[in-house]
């Protein structure tokens, strides 16, 4: 008996999976006809719907709070959870921010003629229908729909079901704004259950019906994503990010720059979490990072160089130079020189964001021309690899892969492209 209810319970959330697909696949056609200024109308009202609920919202997440700290769990997922005023009205102002962007759909990419007369455009146009599934922030439901509404996309969010609740009341917003600006409630649609199964139907692509997956969320997530996808995938799987000491580097510019590449947020995919100090600066520079960073309140793996250092810091391990520790530790390593650093950061990164720390024109060009990394940076922190700090109002993520989008993903990056081709009576022979 348990065992034909649970086949029934997986018919049910087929059948209605299924029907979500066929529904945002319907809705694309909507929005391509779709003017852009009807888009941004349902945009803005979706911003002034979420500060009208925003108690009702606020009521939901308490909800969810609620049966968060009943299952145990930690401090730091239970702040990614919470909303006040403050976060509700950081939503509104992020989707007022996609809406202030320029239109991302039909845009001439490139243009040109043909000897034989033809004129072939490149113009940019959307991806399709959108799978998005992602863990405990519900703010990530105002801001994936409002990315794929901008970018003329369908949409199935997928979020955490710990932030069901939050994330439900956040949806509702959107829909009502939807069709307040005459556009289909369709176009950004939430799955109504928490069951684990309905993402394995989303992985499936529902028959065709979705485009391509966007995860965001912890590595066992992004792993089973990657693992499971019958669609293409935009994302990545950790963020191991370096900060690179040059010997030409100011030291207190670079204490400001690693404690905060580090310490800002440790949680975040940005946050640095290997240290690289230049040989041709170790005996002036090493010790006072790494006492910043201790001082900090940061743990620190060092080679043997770096424990010579501090005391304080403790044996890097092969496998600490693969770790990314999302919390406030980090490795330390002295390297011969910026080819050094280079070949490290190939070998152990992956692939997300790099920073330099120089005064070195020559050496800032080199590192970013050789260090294969989506975000390249030169005297800066690690953490603004950011779609909000880029001045794209909002990301679903950062892409780590080198096939269509790479770095933050924002409406700009949920857009392809078609070829259109005007004659005036031409045949090929």
């Amino acid at each position: 008996m348990v065992d034909l209810m649970a086949r029934e319970d997986e018919a049910d959330i087929e059948r209605m999976m299924s029907a979500l697909g066929r529904q945002a696949r319907a809705a694309t056609a909507s929005l391509a006809r779709a003017p852009g200024k009807a888009r941004d109308a349902a945009l803005e009202g979706a911003a002034r719907i979420i500060r009208e609920r925003a108690p009702g919202i606020l009521a939901a997440n308490a909800q969810d709070m609620e049966r968060a700290a009943a299952r145990g769990l930690s401090g730091a997922l239970l702040d990614r959870l919470a909303l006040d005023e403050d976060r509700v009205d950081a939503m509104a102002r992020g989707i007022e921010g996609i809406r202030a962007l320029p239109d991302p759909l039909g845009r001439v990419l490139a243009e040109w003629t043909r000897p034989n007369g033809l004129v072939i455009r490149r113009v940019s146009v959307a991806l399709g229908v959108i799978g998005i599934i992602y863990e405990s922030r519900p703010n990530v439901t105002a801001d994936a729909g409002a990315l794929c509404l901008k970018s003329g996309n369908a949409v199935i969010l997928r979020g955490g079901s710990e932030s069901f609740a939050s994330s439900e009341a956040i949806h509702g917003c959107l829909a009502d704004a939807l069709s307040d600006a005459g556009l289909p409630r369709e176009a950004i649609q939430m799955v109504p259950t928490r069951s684990r199964a309905a993402v394995g139907q989303l992985l499936g692509g529902l028959g065709g019906c979705v485009d391509v997956v966007v995860p965001r969320g912890g590595r066992s997530l992004i792993e089973r994503v990657q693992r499971d996808a019958r669609v293409p995938v935009i994302g990545h799987l950790e963020g191991i990010c370096h900060v690179f000491v040059e010997r030409g580097a100011d030291l207190e510019m670079a204490r400001s720059i690693v404690l905060n590449s580090k310490l800002r947020r440790t949680g975040i995919c940005g946050a640095a979490e290997t240290l690289l100090v230049d040989r041709g600066c170790a005996a002036t520079h090493l010790r006072p990072l790494v006492t910043a960073l201790l001082d900090g309140g940061c743990a620190v793996r060092g080679d043997a160089a770096t424990r010579e250092a501090d005391p304080r810091v403790t044996p890097a391990t092969e496998a600490d130079w693969r770790t990314e520790y999302l919390d406030a530790v980090i490795s330390v390593r002295v390297v011969d020189d910026l080819e050094a650093a280079v070949r490290h950061i190939n070998k152990y990164g992956s692939g997300h964001t790099e920073s330099i720390v120089t005064a070195s024109a020559s050496a800032a060009a080199r590192f970013l021309a050789e260090v294969d990394s989506a975000i390249v940076v030169h005297n800066a922190s690690t953490q603004f690899a950011d779609g909000g700090e880029f001045g794209m109002g909002a990301e679903i993520g950062i892409s780590t892969g080198r096939v269509h989008a790479r770095g933050p993903v924002g409406a700009e990056q949920l857009t392809s492209f078609n070829y259109r081709v005007s004659g005036s009576g031409q045949v090929r022979s």
